[in-house]
């Protein structure tokens, strides 16, 4: 896989995650766990995207 692939992947799974937390906070009783959990991924993914597009 292409570095450019890689980031468009990463990047497509970042707004998935974004869609998921945002989902979930729309909840009635959001699970505050479970959200630190997503966030915590998508912070993650985030963090690769920056490794690997300042090179």
């Amino acid at each position: 896989m292409s570095t450019s692939t890689h980031v468009v992947a990463l990047n497509e799974k970042h707004a998935a995650l974004e869609k998921v937390i945002h989902e979930e906070v729309q909840r009635p009783h959001p699970d505050s766990l479970k959200l630190t959990e997503l966030k915590r991924e998508k912070l993650k993914v985030k963090e690769e995207i920056v490794e690997l597009t300042q090179h």
